[in-house]
């Protein structure tokens, strides 16, 4: 199935180009217009311009040059959602060596892990936390010659540690001229995986695979290159994360939308209702946590849920007859009624009033959810893709199914081998992973990018995700079980915010759920418990009974084979970055095994 444009069309589209050819574009037609924006202790908000942005970059880059920065070289850069990120990154883009981030959470082992398989040799740093995880581990990294930190601590640095400010004290380079000499055959960055299988891969972009992208997820959105100048756009994801880079930089840097950085992404409801993004981009976490939030403060007060609740269920079925247009006037009527009455009123509430693009991916969004969100007016849509494809694979956010992920991008091919497993090509496919061979040989074949994802594609081209190849249970009946749509029903109980299928070469399914801490709270606050804590909560039967009343439903949809049989509830929350779940919140089901064996065994013990 192909996508509006073919690969043939977007290559003409973006022939020579990269993103510093594209950014100096960008800046000659619009200097003025607001590109960054930070949040300051005061309230207020400090603003950089395209402009600014450019000289920034230009002295970076002539401080990359006079430091004997050359063409190829790693530049590491471990730092939160600051604006800072935005022209460092591009400086070092500018002088054809490749930025490299780092997730912000990585212990001293993963840095040195990571520096030494990139072979980093210079490092740019946001502080002092950072920067003694480094100097634990600079001994073992001989190729790092440099580290520069943004906020230095007070005394003297050490040897080869200087204020980043040493960057910028070499005059202005000609972000023009050096961004002439760019290629697209230029390493743009390396992604490193998030290591749920065995350690991480360093998965190589070219700038051509990032032009090539940015141009054909424009073409998705439906805008040209300056329809989203001035979109305004939350920046709280990692950076060493693919969807962030693609959504708030590599797009940014290109076509000009005005982000505001987030430090920390549990900030992001602040944020929300400050800056009423027009774009925003989400884990399923996100989403499910503003699902759960609105559900539970309509839990305090009965009457008003069960109005608002009936409203939903009507505005579902008018949206599914919408997307298969058959809905009446009188059905959008209704709509536009509940709308002025609540909808309108909810999505002020959480910051979402401004929405013209809501997108969720990396991991699986429960149907459910996603048709919740549509049905209260926002527009909200399942992305499927993966580092190895700088992103996306496939994405219709204006013909948009809940519980598919959509048709295949433009300029994009997908199909199912004979095994199931959904394989894709196109410009955006990676250039292979960094001194790795045989991974690379094994995961991209004659062309095809092996996603290791198991998949059905409909008569229209729509593309469900089934699991993941690696990931499905096989019971000691032989029984194969998807867990991902398992855990993604298990987390629909109201008081659950995450799920663990577990099963594989077992007699049975079980599952460890873990309760929701903010919807579970309101939840015992209401039955007369709400003096207890999280961990009091899971073990009280009344609460244990709820959640049995909600694997009892859940169980009615899946075959006997595949329905949860018993569970432990667990009183604590699991956070991004953890050795339960990767920093864009998918399980991480060894850890989670480890951690839990004891408990696992016990649902087994007869």
């Amino acid at each position: 199935m192909t996508g509006r444009s073919s690969a043939a069309e977007i290559d003409a589209r973006v022939a020579g180009l990269t993103v510093p050819k594209q950014f100096v574009q960008l800046a000659e037609r619009h200097p003025d217009s607001v590109l960054l924006r930070a949040l300051d202790g005061d309230g207020s908000w400090t603003e950089y311009t395209i402009a600014d942005v450019r000289e920034r970059a230009g002295q970076v880059a002539a401080g990359l040059l006079a430091n004997d920065v050359d063409p190829g070289d790693r530049v590491l850069l471990m730092m939160r959602n600051i604006p800072e990120f935005h022209w460092l990154d591009l400086a070092a883009q500018a002088v054809r060596a490749t930025p490299v981030s780092i997730y912000n959470s990585s212990s001293p082992e993963e840095i040195q892990y990571l520096a030494e398989h990139a072979e980093a040799e210079v490092a740019i740093v946001e502080d002092d936390g950072f920067l003694q995880r480094i100097l634990k581990v600079r001994a073992e990294l001989p190729a790092l010659q440099k580290i520069f930190v943004l906020n230095p601590p007070d005394g003297d640095l050490p040897d080869g540690v200087f204020p980043a400010t040493e960057l910028s004290r070499h005059g202005t380079a000609d972000l023009d001229e050096l961004a002439a000499a760019t290629s697209p055959d230029d390493l743009a960055t390396l992604i490193y995986t998030s290591g749920t299988t065995g350690p991480p891969k360093g998965v190589m972009l070219s700038q051509y695979n990032i032009v090539y992208t940015v141009e054909l997820l424009r073409e998705c959105i439906g805008k040209s290159i300056d329809d989203l100048l001035g979109w305004r756009v939350i920046s709280y994801l990692p950076m060493a994360h693919i969807a962030e880079r693609a959504t708030s930089h590599y797009q940014t840097l290109i076509s000009g939308p005005e982000v505001s950085c987030c430090p920390e992404p549990a900030q992001l409801t602040t944020y929300l209702g400050s800056v009423r993004p027009q774009l925003l981009f989400g884990v399923p976490r996100v989403y499910e946590k503003i699902y759960a939030g609105v559900n539970a403060a309509l839990g305090a007060d009965p009457d008003k849920a069960a109005q608002f609740n009936d409203g939903v269920a009507a505005a579902i079925e008018i949206k599914r007859a919408e997307r298969e247009g058959t809905a009446t006037q009188e059905q959008l009527d209704t709509w536009a009624f509940l709308d002025a009455v609540a909808f309108s009123t909810v999505r002020a509430l959480v910051g979402l009033d401004a929405l013209e693009l809501a997108i969720t991916g990396a991991a699986p969004l429960p149907a459910q959810i996603l048709e919740w969100f549509n049905a209260i007016g926002v527009p909200l849509s399942e992305i499927y893709g993966m580092s190895e494809s700088t992103g996306p694979i496939s994405w219709s956010p204006h013909a948009n199914r809940p519980g598919w992920v959509g048709q295949a991008i433009p300029g994009m091919e997908v199909a199912i081998a004979d095994d199931g497993e959904v394989i894709a090509r196109g410009g955006n496919v990676f250039q292979g992973y960094l001194k790795q061979p045989e991974k690379t040989a094994e995961t991209i074949i004659d062309g095809w990018l092996h996603t290791g994802d198991i998949g059905e594609l409909d008569d229209d081209g729509y593309l469900r995700i089934v699991d993941r190849k690696k990931e499905l249970i096989i019971t000691s009946g032989g029984k194969n079980i998807s867990p991902a749509n398992l855990e993604a029903a298990l987390k629909m109980i109201p008081i659950v915010g995450q799920a663990c299928a577990i099963g594989d070469q077992r007699k049975y399914v079980s599952a460890l759920l873990v309760l929701d801490p903010e919807a579970a709270p309101q939840w015992a606050a209401a039955h007369g418990l709400g003096e207890l804590s999280l961990a009091e909560l899971a073990e009280h039967p009344d609460v244990i009974a709820e959640v049995q009343s909600g694997v009892d439903s859940v169980n009615q949809q899946f075959a006997q084979a595949e329905q949860v049989k018993r569970f432990v509830l667990l009183g604590e929350e699991w956070l991004p970055d953890s050795d339960v779940l990767t920093p864009t919140s998918k399980l991480k089901r060894r850890g989670i095994h480890a951690r839990y064996g004891d408990k696992i065994e016990s649902m087994y013990a007869d």
